[in-house]
């Protein structure tokens, strides 16, 4: 009876342990997994029903950059040339999980935008964005992502991201410390990206300034 007990304590903690390992390590994973899971749904059912979008662009950014975007970009997209973006703390539906809403916000936009600075490489959440706005890019094979640096960001840095990497080998991308005081070139880029048509993603179109 002593040892079946014993047995059964060592298990109920040997199990208790795995557990915690596998949510420590793992549990990013799982919610890529389920990411990917919910992106592969959006992806069918657009398919399915030629669904209008609801946005011009998602928006996504860490909120350490949010000055930036509510400051400079929204005025520029929303009320200057007219544009309807998708912002977290403006458009996600409460009660709805994040992964839900990111989905949804990524498939029910044209393009998504995403603002990269070192903030955004250090954030889980935004680079479970980008790994779903990527799962679109290379899945639909469309011109659906304009990559947006805030920061001059050193290569070495970039290293560790290989989604970002892999993006940047095949497109081009808007740099905001190079805009420096032609800013209304910048946006004209950006204007031109947000217009372009749904063609290749391997299509480079040239938006280094």
């Amino acid at each position: 009876m002593s040892f079946l007990l014993y047995i059964n304590t060592m298990s109920l903690v040997l199990l208790t342990l795995m557990g915690a390992l596998f949510y420590h390590f793992l549990r990013w994973q799982v919610v890529y997994a389920y990411y990917l899971f919910l992106a592969y749904l959006q992806d069918s059912k657009l398919r399915n029903r030629q669904t209008a979008y609801s946005y011009d662009a998602f928006v996504s950014y860490n909120f350490h950059d949010e000055p930036w975007v509510l400051e400079k970009l929204l005025p520029e997209l929303e009320d200057h040339q007219g544009r309807r973006l998708c912002l977290h703390h403006r458009d996600f539906q409460p009660g709805k999980p994040i992964v839900e809403n990111i989905a949804d916000a990524i498939y029910g936009s044209r393009k998504t935008i995403c603002v990269i600075s070192r903030r955004y490489l250090e954030s889980e959440w935004c680079s479970r964005e980008i790994q779903v706005a990527s799962f679109r890019l290379f899945d639909e094979q469309k011109d659906v992502l304009i990559l947006v640096f805030l920061e001059e960001i050193p290569a070495q840095m970039l290293s560790p991201y290989h989604s970002l990497r892999r993006i940047l080998k095949r497109r081009s991308y808007l740099s905001w410390p190079r805009a420096r005081e032609h800013t209304e070139i910048f946006w004209q880029k950006l204007r031109v990206a947000l217009d372009s048509t749904d063609g290749p993603a391997d299509q480079n179109h040239v938006l280094n300034i």
